[in-house]
């Protein structure tokens, strides 16, 4: 029996986690229909799932801030505690936090998880933060305590030029397909392995393991947490739906079909202004009104279901798209966006 390297181990690993990444990706990124389009059908894209993410991470992101309180009420203390705050801003300038924080959460609300990843960079003398692709990413912790993480993998691509520039390594036959690194993280020490080769193993400097993950919402009992495409993606396919097939219907209706009874051979039969027929004797002919009988209210009453739907689900009501019919404020405006507020809240717990 051949022995699976680690890299070899991971890539087998976690399938159903990294295929649910890519559908919710997809899915934000607008690839929303199912199957192949059928001749002539109309597929409109409205893309809700991205318009309620960003505007949740805004909600979010805002008004948000750090300090520093000095753990006695000293000189020293208080001295201590502004110095630790000047040094934390600091890094939090020099690696553009700001905008680093609103793209990884809106990372962590599509995929389900967001990671920062925190070292010493001795060229520059400096904090680095940066965010891996949490699709690289993998995790063992101790027993039933998944707050215990022990070890941790991170997978990233190089070019064979980066490779050699970082590493010295130089892939064989001079390929230049992309070069695959592992890192290994525990406590203790770090493995990098460079595609199936382990190409170091050292002491980690750090005596921890670098890496925050944290879960967009978390799910009882479970390390990886849930994303916020799942809860409106059937309700905003059918949206797509329903507004692809009133759209086609407008579309008929501004041509309208020409409906002959009786008729058993048709020719240049055009429907524009001034047209004449000529229909034999019994025949009967007429444009089909696919308006009749407020059909098309049917349609937008269906619509406006899913809308509620969408908001329900999506924790997030009109009111937060500026849709404020009533003239809401104060307790009352608060009350209703209370379920957009209720989410941001549960979101910041875990951040």
């Amino acid at each position: 029996m051949i022995q699976m390297t680690l890299p070899q181990q991971l890539a087998r690993r976690d399938l159903s986690r990294h295929r649910a990444y890519q559908e919710n990706l997809d899915f934000y990124e607008g690839v929303q229909w199912l199957g192949n389009a059928r001749r002539r059908e109309r597929r409109l894209t409205f893309n809700y799932s991205k318009t309620f993410i960003d505007k949740m991470t805004s909600y979010l992101m805002s008004s948000v801030s750090f300090s520093v309180e000095p753990v006695g009420d000293s000189a020293d203390a208080t001295e201590r505690a502004r110095h630790a705050g000047d040094v934390l801003r600091q890094v939090y300038e020099a690696n553009n936090l700001e905008q680093l924080d609103f793209d990884t959460e809106i990372d962590t609300a599509v995929l389900g998880d967001g990671c920062f990843k925190v070292i010493w960079d001795s060229a520059k003398g400096q904090v680095r933060v940066s965010s891996p692709d949490v699709k690289g990413l993998y995790t063992w912790w101790q027993g039933d305590d998944i707050t215990r993480v022990w070890k941790v993998a991170s997978r990233y691509q190089l070019s064979p030029e980066e490779a050699n520039l970082l590493y010295g390594f130089k892939p064989a036959m001079n390929s230049q397909r992309p070069v695959m690194v592992t890192e290994v993280w525990t406590d203790s020490e770090i493995e990098i392995w460079l595609d199936d080769t382990r190409w170091r193993k050292q002491g980690n400097p750090y005596s921890f393991i670098p890496f925050i993950i944290f879960p967009n919402l978390r799910e009882p009992k479970q390390f990886w947490g849930i994303s916020d495409v799942p809860a409106i993606r059937e309700p905003a396919r059918e949206l797509n739906r329903a507004l692809s097939q009133l759209s086609m219907i407008l579309e008929l209706s501004g041509n309208p079909i020409a409906v002959l009874e009786n008729v058993e051979d048709a020719q240049d039969i055009a429907v524009q202004p001034g047209a004449v027929w000529e229909i034999p004797e019994r025949a009967r002919a007429y444009l089909l009104d696919l308006l009749q009988g407020g059909g098309v209210k049917l349609h937008t009453d269906y619509i406006d279901l899913l809308y509620r739907a969408l908001h329900d689900l999506a924790e997030a009501p009109r009111t937060a798209f500026g849709d404020n019919r009533q003239g809401l404020s104060g307790v009352a405006l608060e009350m209703e966006l209370h379920p957009l507020l209720q989410k941001v809240r549960r979101k910041r717990l875990i951040s």
